[in-house]
């Protein structure tokens, strides 16, 4: 099993990097692992409090469950992953069952923060984007699918998106394997990635199949 990390900043391109890498390899070899399933659940507290939520730092997610079930994986183990609601800040009851495959890619933008997540992984990845790029792709995205107005989404960028991409995302390119700079617009950087992974896939066993 191959396990791929790509990490980024919010808006920065991952989830079209990832889809890009998913479209290209043969059907039925690659689970996605988001980190945004694994925030953890906040249903006891307040609503209003829940809206204030630093989803940015570290301390919102549950890396334990997440390394657990990348262990899982890695031993041949089905794994439950949860759903996360935006919009409620909590967690489902239901969940999503993920398979052992070939090709396991975590995407996310803290999960090269974490050290005992970032050993289990074979090939690291950063999207790189400019700031005005990504605030952009932030600002469409919020409106759409978490509900917040254009006001509400640039407080929150200058209150905790901007300072925790500083602080704890931006440090982890340093240990990227490969950096993926324009975001999913790269073509030739997902060409190069594509290509490492399947030459592991060519090179390695098939182990679920």
């Amino acid at each position: 099993m191959l396990i791929v990390g790509i990490a980024g900043g919010t808006g920065s391109g991952k989830t079209t990097v990832v889809k890009e890498v998913v479209r290209r390899l043969p059907d039925n070899e690659v689970a996605v692992i988001p980190q945004d399933s694994y925030y953890r659940d906040n249903s006891h507290i307040p609503l209003e409090q829940r809206q204030e939520i630093n989803f940015d730092h570290p301390s919102s997610i549950e890396f334990e469950l997440l390394i657990a079930h990348i262990d899982q994986l890695k031993k041949g183990i089905p794994v439950h992953q949860p759903i996360y609601s935006y919009l409620t800040c909590t967690r489902s009851d239901d969940s999503i069952p993920v398979e052992p495959k070939n090709v396991v890619i975590i995407e996310g933008i803290l999960i090269l923060q974490n050290p005992d997540l970032r050993d289990l992984m074979d090939i690291k990845v950063y999207v790189d984007a400019d700031n005005d790029d990504r605030l952009m792709r932030v600002i469409s995205r919020d409106m759409e699918e978490r509900g917040r107005s254009v006001q509400n989404v640039l407080e929150r960028y200058q209150k905790t998106v901007k300072p925790m991409h500083l602080q704890f995302i931006e440090p982890t390119k340093r240990y990227a394997d490969i950096i993926v700079p324009q975001g999913g617009q790269n073509k030739v950087a997902i060409s190069i990635l594509t290509s490492i992974i399947e030459k592991s896939l060519y090179d390695t066993p098939n182990l679920y199949y």
